[in-house]
């Protein structure tokens, strides 16, 4: 609720709410109808709100809501599951319903050549793996992260790296085969990058080369008028070698 004050409030009363005029100049919103832009301020009922990305986003928030939820703790310490490295019952929820690891907090900040969290595009480029085997929740668990670029876009995949690398090897057959084929992508990269490069090189000197032998030819050439010749009752000059014509105004 804001106080207004008198002279500003007839102007901006219509359609703002109901007037309580026995506490002085208020009025009541009705927030149901209005829409959250997540941009400090309340879109009002009637104006233009896009309802798909309001719809997105909430689909988007509801798969993030799924994951955070945390699994219950019993108070028998031998029903509890133990750390993978350490054997403590401090296990990060996150990583259990999400990854099915189970692994404490600690561990996972001192080990993060097992336990750290690898975007979709950093298996696409260090791992080879394919856009179907990433979205394949069965083969490779993800998490999902609101999109720290736009939070329109959508939810960011994030992957362990323990079990990218698993099943990269798992693909590859080996660690030697994946940089193998990785060493063989990046020549093949470079080599159609350096092939387009020398075909717009060439085509650069052969244009190049044209337009200097288009001026030498212009600079060297001299023109051989004939006699004049009137055409369409205008006085025409043409050179007998390269067929250039001017014309001639006759005073």
């Amino acid at each position: 609720m804001g106080k207004r004050p008198m002279e500003n409030a007839s102007n901006s009363s219509k359609g703002k709410g109901k007037e309580k005029s026995q506490f002085g100049v208020y009025f009541d919103y009705d927030l149901s109808k209005m829409a959250n832009s997540k941009g400090g301020y309340l879109i009002e009922d009637g104006n233009q709100i896009d309802e798909e990305a309001l719809r997105k986003e909430k689909v988007r928030e509801q798969q993030r809501a799924l994951q955070s939820q945390e699994p219950p703790v019993y108070l028998d310490p031998s029903l509890n599951p133990k750390c993978r490295e350490c054997e403590k019952i401090d296990i990060d929820a996150t990583m259990r319903k999400v990854f099915g690891c189970l692994v404490c907090r600690s561990c996972q900040n001192e080990c993060p050549e097992k336990y750290s969290l690898l975007t979709k595009t950093e298996c696409k480029e260090d791992y080879l793996l394919t856009d179907s085997e990433l979205r394949d929740h069965e083969v490779l668990p993800h998490l999902l992260k609101a999109n720290p670029h736009k939070s329109t876009y959508a939810n960011m995949m994030l992957f362990l790296r323990f079990q990218v690398e698993e099943f990269a090897w798992k693909k590859w057959g080996s660690p030697e085969a994946l940089d193998a084929e990785w060493e063989r992508r990046t020549k093949e990269k470079q080599s159609k990058k350096n092939k387009k490069f020398e075909e717009s090189l060439r085509d650069l000197r052969r244009k190049t080369k044209g337009t200097v032998w288009q001026k030498r030819r212009d600079a060297e050439h001299r023109h051989m008028y004939g006699p004049t010749e009137v055409v369409d009752g205008i006085s025409k000059q043409i050179c007998h070698s390269c067929g250039f014509t001017i014309e001639i105004e006759e005073l």
